[in-house]
């Protein structure tokens, strides 16, 4: 029996001298989605991602059909295939007609396993006149499989976490037969549908239910081992068409056990970097500090160990390649092994990193399954030239209304996008007048302040009674969203390397209290997310700062402070405006944004920009600290007016100790890069490196 893919037929020798035949398989997919399968030699094989690119993707959908190719995957996204690995580091030029015609290692000669077997995701179009298809049709698949509760009350309720299981069957939905149902059975519909674990059911309380029930049986029997990732990768027997088949029990039923969906990290794994719940760059905790995984072998099985742990189902997506933004610590782990059984990432072997081995462009990522809470039903976004922007408009009660835009911040415009399921918010707006394309007129919430880390609107704060000054629709609230942010982190060794002293433009000036004492610092900032850090003013705002030769694009971004224990601030930096530029670059990517000649402003994606501690501002006046033990505190882009992938690595702190002529700073670091528990520990340990104030 073939489980998901059409059945194996051994195609004809002239068939297979004429060209070379190729298939889609796999699961969960579309027809014009899957892993690639190609008869070599008698035999079905899949091929490498190494070295896979769109061009790759455009040749195969081509053979297949469609008119082009609009994506690809890697490392098994569609279950790992069986047999040969029949080719590669494939390197096509896109205007092959078969794959075999590009170049790769040739046939059979690979050092890949199955877990890095190549997909494609072709465009939805047939081309014209095309009449002998490869694309072999599976009529005995699964795609979508849901839990219906049977009481009236739980059908209401969200997310459903018991009841009958069934999947999708031509326009309907049909049942599993429960013979031989197990655990293991169960372990896997739950992760499928975003659930951690499961728990037992009642079978005597469905029993008189089931019985008055008319079921159809398209799925006999199924049998998980409980490391799958979806059902349709279980072995499965189907109901054949005009069988007269008797299940001789009744339908499957399960019931599953949620997790805390606000669960941020479970002690020693966290998620960070991603826009929607259940997504992110992995980051485990050593010691006292967080690092990343490196993504080589990284797969489906690895990360759902991961989403369990973390209280979310299976993985969804095992990513690679830093897809979820890059690290800025260390890199703990590399060739993570997990069976999938496992209760935590660290109990599965993997290695451990050398410099050579890793870098922060192959952090690893997960997409897990979550449970279904319908949130994107109560809100839309209405009017925008794409269905990522637009007013928004919100359901309370049965009424439809708007927002009012006082205190609108990018804060909300994360929850409405993440709620929305559309990633990022790049824009918080606050006058809609040009998305007028709605007929609601009414405001229906007024006041809202969020967090920034909700998962709807409606658990954000607001008022009870709606106030608004400015209430006509024109001034209601709108969001821009995006698939893609960026994430700006500060160097934080560089801070404690630095070698303060007083500026030329500072000891020259004519001070009113004679000489004053400034704490001097470079500072890096590394853009580590996704998307270009870009001002939010136009060129046309931008301010001459004549001092430095150059217009400054930011008003304020960044924050120098000098707290006591407490958290007091004892002492603050000047509040400079920016000029944002690429200072320098990973290797392999190119500057783009320079201050000089009025050009464009921003921070590119692997570049960053330094502040040398010599530039004007670049400082904080101590004249009138005390002697003490104090804390120095960098925060770039304090009001969040960019929108990023992530704020909590926005700020940096340092240990200082101050004894009225120099300063020491150690513990240099991030705000997220410490445990709970050492950031407690923060003030208690003075400091080694000297550096000098003047």
């Amino acid at each position: 029996m073939d489980l998901f893919t059409s059945p194996s037929v051994t195609p004809s020798p002239t068939a297979q001298a004429d060209r070379l035949l190729v298939r889609l398989s796999g699961y969960p997919r579309k027809h014009n989605e899957g892993r690639v399968e190609l008869f070599h030699k008698g035999e079905w094989g899949t091929i490498c991602d190494d070295d896979f690119s769109i061009k790759n993707a455009n040749v195969l959908c081509r053979q297949l059909g469609f008119v082009e190719a609009t994506g690809w995957t890697h490392s098994a996204k569609y279950g790992k295939g069986q047999g040969k690995i029949w080719l590669d580091n494939v390197n096509c030029n896109g205007g092959e007609k078969s794959v075999e015609n590009c170049q790769s290692r040739g046939w059979g000669n690979s050092d890949c396993t199955h877990d890095e077997d190549a997909g494609v995701v072709c465009k939805d179009e047939r081309i014209p006149g095309f009449v002998d298809s490869n694309a072999q049709v599976d009529e005995t698949k699964i795609e979508a499989v849901r839990l219906r509760p049977v009481v009236s009350t739980a059908k209401r309720k969200r997310p459903v976490t018991e009841g009958v299981v069934e999947v999708r069957y031509k326009d309907g939905w049909a049942q599993v037969c429960d013979v031989g149902w197990t655990v293991k059975n169960t372990r896997v519909v739950c992760g499928m549908l975003g659930f951690p674990h499961e728990r037992k059911v009642n079978k005597n309380f469905y029993k008189l239910y089931l019985e008055r029930q008319k079921s159809f049986y398209y799925v006999h029997s199924v049998a998980c081992t409980g490391t799958e990732v979806h059902l349709a990768a279980c072995p499965l027997e189907f109901n054949k068409p005009n069988s007269t088949f008797s299940c001789g029990g009744s339908a499957a039923v399960v019931s599953c056990m949620p997790g805390p969906l606000f669960m941020q990290n479970t002690g020693n794994v966290r998620l960070k970097g991603g826009a929607r719940v259940g997504e992110g760059r992995v980051e485990v905790l050593k010691g006292s500090e967080w690092g990343t995984v490196c993504d080589d072998r990284w797969n489906l099985q690895s990360a759902s160990v991961v989403c369990r742990e973390l209280g979310f189902g299976c993985a969804k997506e095992a990513l690679t390649g830093a897809r979820m933004g890059q690290g800025m610590g260390p890199i703990y782990m590399n060739e993570v092994k997990c069976v999938g059984t496992e209760k935590s990432i660290w109990n599965c072997p993997f290695k451990n990193i050398t410099s050579e081995d890793c870098q922060h462009l192959e952090d690893a990522a997960v997409r897990c399954n979550v449970p279904y809470l319908g949130l994107e039903n109560s809100i839309r976004i209405v009017g925008g030239r794409s269905g990522y922007e637009g007013r928004v408009e919100v359901q309370v009660g049965s009424k439809w209304g708007t927002v009012c835009s006082a205190g609108w911040t990018t804060k909300e415009a994360m929850v409405v996008c993440r709620q929305l399921g559309l990633g990022y918010s790049m824009h918080a707006v606050t006058e809609t007048w040009y998305w007028d394309s709605s007929n609601v007129t009414e405001m229906v919430l007024s006041g809202v302040k969020c967090t920034g880390s909700e998962m709807s609107l409606s658990q954000c704060q607001h008022h009870k009674i709606v106030s608004c000054q400015r209430a006509a629709a024109k001034f209601a609230a709108g969001v821009i969203c995006s698939e893609t942010a960026s994430d700006l982190a500060l160097n934080a060794s560089l801070v404690q390397q630095t070698e303060d002293c007083l500026s030329k433009s500072a000891s020259q000036a004519n001070w009113p209290y004679g000489h004053r004492r400034l704490l001097r610092f470079s500072s890096q900032i590394n853009n580590i997310g996704r998307a270009d850090f870009r001002p939010k003013a136009g060129r046309h705002s931008w301010v001459w700062h004549a001092c430095h030769g150059h217009y400054h694009s930011m008003d304020i971004f960044t924050h120098y402070d000098l707290l006591n224990s407490n958290g007091t601030k004892v002492a603050e930096g000047h509040k400079a405006s920016f000029c944002l530029e690429d200072t320098d670059c990973q290797e392999g990517v190119s500057k783009r944004y320079e201050c000089a000649n009025f050009g464009d402003q921003g921070i590119t994606v692997g570049c960053w920009d330094l502040y040398r501690h010599d530039i004007d501002c670049q400082w904080i006046d101590i004249t009138d600290v005390k002697p003490g033990n104090y804390i120095l505190q960098i925060v770039i882009n304090p009001n969040h007016e960019v929108a990023e992938s992530d704020f909590s690595n926005n700020a940096m702190k340092c240990n200082c100790k101050y004894d009225g002529h120099r300063i020491w700073l150690h513990n240099c670091h991030t705000g997220d890069a410490f445990s709970d528990e050492a950031e407690k520990k923060f003030e208690k340990y003075p400091g080694q490196t000297s550096n000098k104030i003047s």
